[in-house]
């Protein structure tokens, strides 16, 4: 017995620990190793078995005669039989499906086309760049399926494991479109081959099969049936069904090599044509007396000169004609994107990645066998071809290989079995790929049916195959073979383009994780085969391939809007730590510049159900900068740390849901002025360190909570999201809520005292930050701003010099004109700098600080206040601001003046010295403040702005 947290596995038997999880589970162990197939699971909680086989958990309905009494509080599940057994290795599993891919209806239908359009030399060139685009595919493929266990999906699941549900979600679409094409193109060559050999007028039952469009469809949906009845019973058969059909190929492929060889000379028959008329004996001749076209008998001829250097020579090079297929004008570029089909199978093993005993050896190993067989087959075919057919007989027969054979039928069974195989390659291959994307449910119900399992074993995804057989049948209408083979190569190639992408992501990120066993690879083959892909596609069909790009590019985006969050660990996580970490080490804070200076804010926040509006205030006013939440646990270590991690989580929730760029540092200390020295003093990392210190107001007032109003907020975002927002989000929102503790109903509870508040802010001011303190932002409606001020009280003069009051209202201006920048703010609210001006200086002061704004490039508002007014001083000291009646004068001022602002900024100078004048602070910022609109008292302790650049 093995046992696995929550699980006790025996060899034949499963015990669940929890009596809530329902689960039938297949068990086989074979030596050390346990493997096992989860193949019904019913849970009220987390599902326990997750990731314990290469299938994954099968989400099914409750599996009968279970026993669920068994002792010690287990589920018992008895005599179960071995699944391991029913898995493929890598000969039928991979190499074969592969093969038969590759080969498919390109091997004995269209080398001829091939050749006798572009020549030998030519055509021996396009194979080698097709499987150099292949070939590195492959290396990338192999690297990303051997570090770590797969499961089904193939290519679907690599990608979207290793770029994210985003990239996978649209690549997986595109891949599965790519098989769907593919099974067109196999069942059309299946329907060329059998009308071709057998209902053309030359054809052995050309009396009893019709040859209309008609019949042609009718032979194509039989085939299709015979697929699908194939792949309805499941994955074995569909390996037997294989394993016979590579055997008939094989053999076919033997006689047309043994062919080549052994048959002399003659006069093949071929379509009609201008070279020759019909019903008259004429021959044409090379310089050679070769015959190369001729009609006799009423049937148009050409030449198979057997080995012969002259025919050799006279196909060397190449000679585009009209297709007499399509009567469309050849060239390179589309000759290319039909052999480029040619080797578009090997996806076919990974594919089949869920059915595979060992997936990461197979799918390596048995894909470059594959191609190494498949390259040498292809290169010695069209060898031969070039020496003993005719260019008139390549031009015209593409079907030239039943005519060369020692015993015709060998053909005809070898090219029925490789198209009909590899239709049922593509078809099984799509319907994997299709469940798998349902499964993951990133396009939510639209596939989730999709994801149904069916069969004996509940491993066979019905409605997709359904699916894939209703788009193939819809797709072979068009009933052109060399109509539909370059989308087929679009498809193909934009999903190995991603696979490539993938295996160059993870090698550059460099994770420690990232060992994959399979190592002729690195990150410039990768790149290598993303560049070749892409740059093929243009290549073929720039106008296909933007358009391929283009609805990858739609379907990331319906991914990213619509799709569930997921888990599992993308390797963008990875690229960004990379890239983040290495340009972090080159930000010197040594070499920070008062003209580079940007707000990096921490704001210690207490609970979010009261302080929403001010971590979104905020979120305005960073300006790119850095925003740092910062929440103080009291307690001890102890006691505290066991709740850490699940409170860290709560409060990462909240960030998502309210859509704030910021960042969550969460410290344990007995007192919340420790607790914010700590978060002061260690929070953000290198050169991106808090400069400005954010606080909420302190006062015995019950706090009011703002629910509703986060809600409200995200429901007047983005037209684009809202739906989204209203149908997903307000669940979570209610959920991330309720986590965070209720907020205070008396002052009694009041954790923070005056003398820890006015601590705090002394500490910022030692350590050299900045501080705001925000008041009444419960009041503010960021939806109401239009036709409102953002009013900037200085309440004292301001020079650029190095004084200390000067670093304060210099603050005060550079915060309230990086608000002002804001899209939502600049828009709807005017910039106002209100000025006490001394008797008979209004014109001179008012000058100067228009100068002042000018040289700061800050535009601006200025509103002059007389000293009648109230006779508020303006001066700035601690004194002064400790003086309560001063206060209530300037609380009055700005009463009468910025009643209708939406936002006021004013100074705040330093605390006092002497602890037992901290209430008295307290009072005066309370009396300086109340009755106002949101408020932002601000004091500075460094240089913001610069007249110079």
């Amino acid at each position: 017995r093995v046992l696995v947290p929550h699980l006790l596995v025996g060899q034949n038997f499963v015990l669940v620990q929890r009596p809530a999880l329902v689960a039938r589970v297949n068990m086989t162990t074979e030596g050390d190793a346990v493997e096992a197939s989860v193949v019904s699971i019913q849970s009220e909680l987390t599902p326990l078995l997750s990731s314990i086989s290469n299938d994954g958990v099968r989400h099914l309905q409750e599996p009968k005669g279970f026993d669920k009494e068994s002792p010690g509080g287990f589920l018992c599940f008895k005599n179960c039989k071995s699944s391991l057994s029913s898995k493929l290795s890598t000969l039928p599993g991979v190499a074969v499906p592969c093969i038969l891919s590759i080969f498919s209806v390109i091997l004995f239908l269209r080398i001829g086309y091939v050749v006798g359009m572009s020549g030998v030399g030519p055509s021996l060139g396009m194979l080698v760049l097709c499987y150099f685009v292949v070939l590195l595919t492959v290396l990338s493929l192999s690297a990303i399926s051997t570090n770590g266990a797969i499961r089904g999906g193939g290519a679907y699941f690599m990608i979207s494991r290793a770029l994210g549900p985003e990239f996978g979600g649209s690549v997986g679409i595109i891949f599965y479109l790519a098989n769907v094409f593919a099974c067109s193109i196999n069942t059309l060559g299946f329907v060329e081959a059998l009308t071709t050999n057998l209902a053309e007028e030359t054809g052995i039952l050309a009396e009893i099969l019709p040859n209309t469009s008609n019949w042609r469809y009718l032979y194509g949906t039989v085939a299709l049936v015979f697929c699908l009845v194939i792949c309805f019973v499941g994955a074995s058969l569909f390996a037997m069904a294989s394993l016979v059909i590579f055997v008939a190929v094989m053999v076919a492929l033997i006689s047309v090599i043994v062919s080549f060889a052994a048959k002399n000379s003659f006069l093949a028959i071929v379509t009609s044509s201008s070279e020759c008329t019909n019903n008259t004996n004429s021959s044409i001749h090379t310089s050679d007396n070769d015959i190369l076209f001729a009609c006799h008998g009423g049937h148009c001829c050409a030449n198979y000169t057997s080995w012969s250097i002259s025919t050799l020579r006279n196909n060397l090079h190449s000679d585009y004609v009209e297709d007499y297929s399509t009567h469309v004008e050849t060239s390179f570029i589309v000759i290319f994107s039909v052999l480029f089909n040619g080797v578009t199978g090997i996806m076919a093993g990974a594919n089949m990645s869920g059915d595979l005993k060992n997936p990461s050896f197979s799918i390596p190993v048995g894909t470059l066998g594959a191609c190494l067989f498949t390259f040498v087959i292809y290169a010695v075919i069209m060898l031969f071809t070039g020496l003993t057919c005719s260019r008139s007989l390549l031009h015209n027969n593409y079907n030239y290989m039943l005519y060369i054979n020692v015993w015709h039928p060998f053909v005809t069974i070898g090219v029925l079995c490789a198209t009909l195989s590899s239709a049922l390659s593509t078809l099984i291959g799509a319907s994997r790929v299709l469940q798998a994307v349902s499964q993951d449910n990133l396009f939510g119900f639209v596939l989730r049916p999709f994801s149904i399992m069916k069969g004996s074993k509940r491993d066979n995804p019905i409605y997709a195959l359904l699916l894939s057989w209703i788009m193939v049948q819809a797709i072979i209408i068009i009933g052109e073979l060399n109509t539909v083979a370059p989308y087929v190569a679009m498809f193909f190639l934009l999903s190995y383009s991603m696979v490539n992408l993938a295996c160059f992501a993870l090698c550059v990120a460099s994770t420690p994780n990232y060992r994959p066993t399979f190592r002729f690879h690195s990150w410039h083959t990768a790149l290598l085969g993303f560049m070749c892909s892409v740059a093929v596609m243009f290549f073929i069909n720039p106008l296909a391939a933007g358009l391929a790009i283009g609805a990858g590019i739609l379907l990331f985006v319906i991914v990213s809007v619509i799709g569930p969050a997921t888990h599992w660990g993308e390797v963008s996580q990875g690229l960004i730590y990379h890239q983040v970490r290495k340009y972090l080490l080159r930000l010197d804070i040594r070499k920070r510049h008062v003209k580079l200076w940007r707000p990096q804010m921490l704001f210690l926040a207490s609970n979010p159900r009261a302080s929403y509006p001010m971590m979104d205030f905020i979120n305005d006013m960073k300006k790119g900068g850095l925003y740092i939440l910062g929440h103080v646990i009291i307690g001890s270590f102890e006691e505290a740390n066991a709740d850490l991690h699940e409170q860290f989580r709560t409060w990462l929730d909240f960030i998502d849901c309210t859509k704030l760029k910021a960042f969550v540092e969460l410290t344990i200390a007995e007192s919340v002025q420790m607790g914010a020295r700590s978060l002061m003093m260690n929070s953000g990392l290198g050169g991106m360190k808090p400069n400005t210190i954010m606080l909420g107001f302190y006062d015995d007032s019950i706090p009011k909570d703002t629910h509703n109003a986060v809600k409200t907020a995200l429901r007047r975002t983005n037209p684009l999201i809202r739906h989204c927002i209203d149908r997903n989000s307000d669940v979570k929102i209610e959920h991330v809520i309720d986590s965070f503790p209720a907020l205070r109903d008396n002052a009694i509870d009041q954790i923070v005292m005056p003398l820890e508040y006015v601590g705090i802010i002394k500490d910022a001011i030692l350590m050299q930050k900045n501080v705001c303190v925000l008041r009444n932002f419960s009041l503010l409606d960021k939806f109401q701003l239009r036709d409102g001020t953002i009013d900037v009280w200085p309440l004292y003069k301001i020079d650029l010099n190095e004084s200390g009051a000067d670093l304060t209202g210099t603050l005060l201006l550079q915060l309230a004109c990086i608000l002002h920048m804001v899209h939502e703010w600049k828009g709807s609210t005017v910039l106002r700098i209100i000025v006490l001006e001394k008797e008979g200086e209004k014109e001179k002061e008012e000058s100067r600080v228009k100068r002042l704004l000018h040289d700061l490039r800050i535009t601006a508002h200025v509103v002059m206040i007389s000293e009648g007014s109230g006779h508020v001083t303006s001066d700035s000291c601690t004194d002064s601001f400790l003086d309560l009646e001063v206060q209530r004068r300037r609380n009055r001022l700005m009463l009468e003046h910025s009643r209708e602002a939406r936002v006021i900024f004013t100074a705040l100078p330093a605390p006092p010295h002497d602890d037992h004048s901290c209430m008295q602070y307290l009072s005066a910022m309370s009396t300086l403040s109340a009755n106002l609109p949101s408020m932002v008292l601000v004091h500075g302790v460094e240089r913001v702005v610069t007249t110079s650049f």
